[in-house]
């Protein structure tokens, strides 16, 4: 394999002695371009199983550590429906599988689990929609290399799990690595207020294509999340009338009331993590947060990979009663952390809700953290707040190429809004070069996920992984 940059050795430009961003940005351009001498374009797309990799399912199951336990059977039953579906829910393989390929030595703010649904539209508090990454549970800095990796090769998954072709996946993945490569170019050019302030909204969408049909798809997509004021809409799905209480709705096994609820101290307990959540916010929020008061909270079990973490929702009234929902979900070391070094923050709550900052155009506005009940760390946001989930299973292969471009240009305004991307943009140069390669690694990491998923059903045929299947998600 070619050789690969130790991550935490010398800084990858060590001739660069001043500080970098004194450094003029030709010079930046010409040390990235530099890089290419020990880390040539072309490597990056390289993916040969080493002899030594650890099993998947190993790795797997060590991250069950600390996860509820009867909850565990619906993680792997999630897991289990597609290679797709296992590629999410094992973010934690693939970071093992990434520290073993080249890589420039150049880290950013990284999201960690940069698979293409976690990108989506979400209203800002100035509510205009905006599309941006939108999960950051494993955000850290680390190299950029790998967000983007992620990122390719969930699309050509995406593709084959739409019973699309070989070429239509390999297309859109290299379309997310060509936009990718321009518009971080585009965000280096910019003043570094303009790169914080740099947003993607509906009419930079519109920019992407001239397809009549396509850009009225996706114009009703944000009219209807406009409309919506997501907790009136999910009140009545989630609340319900108890005893002349509003209280939140039962339904399990995805939404229910822990036994502990009942213990002796439990709301006390509860008051005290939510004072501690209080206590991030800045005093305007909590000027808001403080015309609302708690009246219920309960498990909710969400996503793949978040399955069997602590993960509840808070139910929240004002005076008037008008709902929010709150959702307290738990954080824990990111899975780079093993490849990269530990967190700068002490907290995993604060580490995801910082680097979700460093990272989204615009926040939202309840973003904080907290400790829980049992000592664990957590973070907080509204439950849902307009958001626009890419639907995903319906995309042709237009449709599919069109995202690609999209989630490339949000991830290069990502990684450029807060570092120096003038190092970056000259290491990816103007040519298809790199596109070219990341399209490569991305059909070689698929075919690598199918023959992990095929291990995990193996496992599940043969008892050694037991698997809830839902009927209805």
């Amino acid at each position: 394999m070619t050789n690969v940059t130790k991550l935490r050795a010398k800084p990858a430009v060590p001739e660069l002695a001043r500080p970098v961003h004194s450094v003029p940005a030709d010079d930046l351009v010409a040390a990235g371009k530099r890089l290419r001498d020990t880390v040539p374009r072309a490597s990056q797309g390289e993916w040969k199983r080493p002899k030594d990799r650890r099993d998947p399912l190993e790795i797997l199951q060590a991250s069950d550590e600390g996860r509820q336990i009867d909850l565990l059977p619906i993680r792997y039953g999630r897991m289990l429906q597609s290679p797709f579906t296992f590629y999410r829910g094992s973010a934690a393989v693939m970071a093992a599988d990434l520290a073993g390929t080249p890589a420039t030595g150049v880290h950013v703010q990284a999201c960690g689990d940069c698979h293409l649904l976690n990108f989506g539209g979400f209203a800002t508090p100035e509510r205009s929609i905006n599309f941006d990454i939108n999960d950051f549970d494993e955000t850290l800095p680390a190299p950029w290399e790998w967000d983007l990796k992620r990122l390719v090769a969930s699309f050509v998954l995406a593709a084959r799990s739409n019973g699309l072709s070989e070429a239509a996946g390999r297309d859109a993945a290299q379309a997310a690595a060509g936009s990718y490569r321009e518009r971080l170019r585009e965000v280096a050019e910019m003043s570094p207020l303009e790169a914080w302030y740099t947003k993607i909204g509906p009419e930079e969408l519109f920019s992407l294509t001239d397809d009549p049909q396509i850009r009225k798809r996706v114009q009703r997509r944000i009219e209807a999340a406009k409309d919506e004021h997501s907790a009136d809409i999910d009140f009545p799905k989630l609340a319900e009338m108890v005893g002349g209480q509003v209280q939140i709705k039962d339904q399990p096994p995805l939404i229910f009331h822990p036994e502990f609820a009942r213990a002796e101290g439990f709301r006390e307990a509860v008051d005290k993590a939510f004072a501690g959540y209080r206590d991030t916010l800045s005093d305007d929020r909590k000027a808001l947060l403080d015309r609302y008061r708690l009246v219920d909270v309960a498990m909710k079990v969400v996503g793949i990979g978040s399955v069997g973490r602590y993960c509840s929702i808070g139910l929240l009234m004002s005076s008037s009663n008008q709902p929010l929902f709150l959702q307290f979900k738990e954080a824990v070391p990111s899975v780079l952390e093993p490849h990269v070094g530990k967190s700068g923050y002490g907290h995993a709550g604060q580490r995801v809700v910082q680097g979700q900052r460093l990272m989204q155009s615009s926040s939202d506005i309840f973003l904080g953290w907290t400790t829980g009940l049992r000592g664990n760390d957590l973070y907080v946001r509204q439950l849902r707040d307009a958001k626009i989930k890419p639907l995903v299973e319906t995309f042709d292969r237009k449709m599919l190429v069109l995202f690609a471009k999209a989630c490339g240009w949000a991830l290069a305004r990502a990684h450029g809004r807060a570092s120096h991307p003038w190092l970056i943009a000259g290491y990816l140069g103007r040519s298809e070069a790199f596109d070219e390669a990341m399209a490569t690694f991305a059909v070689a990491y698929a075919d690598q996920t199918e023959r992990d998923h095929a291990l995990l059903k193996a496992a599940v045929a043969a008892g050694r992984i037991k698997v809830h299947l839902e009927e209805d998600r």
